[in-house]
């Protein structure tokens, strides 16, 4: 039985990587922040370990990576912060320079695959160069930077891959899901809720799972897998909220980007003004959001085993969650 870690086993894509490990017959060692979200979280035999990967000294990590096969690295921070100016050296701290180290000591003590949890802004970074994401929007600039670092430290000696990853739907014990802010911001519009006119790539956290141990087993060092199931448009996203909410969905209408221009261009300014950063300009969000930001199944689907899935009953089934989590006690 081969032994792996899995760097942030208690948030959504850990835990269910690390039940989709179990299921396979590995051995799982679970890294993350504490406190639990529930207790007995984790199936029988999944050594639980609570700890921030990046006060953990050298010989720590290298205790933990000892004897393991894989590394499954699904921790760090997402464009919802909004760091002081400059973004990009925060996104750069949390996300860059642990994932370096984390690589460096996994290949010195001998792991044979890491698997990187990315993001799909990095894949149209480089597809569409004029919404500027890899130059002057500092959370996709970095989501590169982590790729090809963590190559770097793998090569001739660790094979590393990275899931490009775009909207997750699904849910896990004791946390609420990101997709709660839609419920806020839909219940916040009064009239019509507007609705960007693009669509985005969308699978569900057991095809996240599937792909990241697909990934291990039959993934090529330097892959780079942007992952999708299903083309989700914004309109269909916001009728999901409305019917989750009781809200009537016929109430969203597509706002075009340039009738949002300048309210985008004016939030960014405040936020300048404020001393922080978007890690994505709103006006350069906005113009992703238009487009079809949508990847190919079968440049990933067949080489990392992924299995089809049904996207639009699981965001059902989420926001769902989302909902009901509103009327639980909050826990003194």
């Amino acid at each position: 039985m081969s032994a792996v870690l899995v760097i942030g086993g208690t948030g959504l894509l850990g835990y269910h990587t690390t039940l989709e490990l179990v299921s396979r017959g590995y051995q799982v060692t679970s890294l993350s922040l504490p406190p639990m979200p529930v207790e007995d979280l984790f199936p029988a035999g999944v050594e639980n370990v609570l700890a921030d990967v990046t006060e953990l000294t050298d010989a720590e990590l290298l205790a933990l990576l000892d004897g393991k096969h894989s590394v499954f690295y699904a921790a760090g921070a997402d464009e919802r912060v909004t760091p002081p100016i400059p973004a990009a050296r925060y996104f750069h701290e949390a996300n860059v320079l642990p994932t370096q180290r984390l690589a460096r000591l996994a290949r010195q003590v001998g792991v044979a695959k890491f698997v990187l949890y990315g993001s799909y802004t990095a894949e149209f970074a480089e597809r569409w160069p004029d919404l500027g994401y890899r130059t002057r929007n500092g959370y996709p600039r970095t989501r590169l930077a982590q790729e090809e670092l963590a190559y770097l430290e793998g090569d001739g000696a660790m094979d590393v891959m990275t899931l490009r990853l775009p909207y997750i739907f699904g849910t896990m014990p004791g946390r609420t899901p990101l997709w709660q802010m839609f419920i806020d911001i839909v219940r916040g519009s009064a009239g019509f809720i507007a609705a960007s006119a693009g669509s985005t790539s969308a699978v569900t956290v057991t095809q996240v799972a599937q792909a990241a141990v697909g990934a291990m087993e039959r993934g090529r060092h330097g892959g780079r897998y942007a992952i999708n199931g299903y083309e989700l448009t914004y309109v269909e996203l916001y009728r999901a909220v409305c019917e989750a909410i009781g809200r009537d969905p016929e109430q969203v209408a597509v706002v075009p980007y340039e009738a949002t221009r300048a309210t985008l261009e004016r939030i960014d300014a405040q936020a300048a003004a404020a001393g922080v950063e978007h890690g994505i300009h709103l006006v350069d969000s906005g113009l992703f959001q238009e487009r079809r930001a949508v990847s190919d199944p079968a440049d990933s689907q067949p080489e990392l085993g992924y299995a089809d899935d049904d996207i639009p009953a699981a965001l059902a089934a989420t926001l769902r969650y989302c909902v009901a989590r509103e009327s639980e006690p909050v826990p003194a």
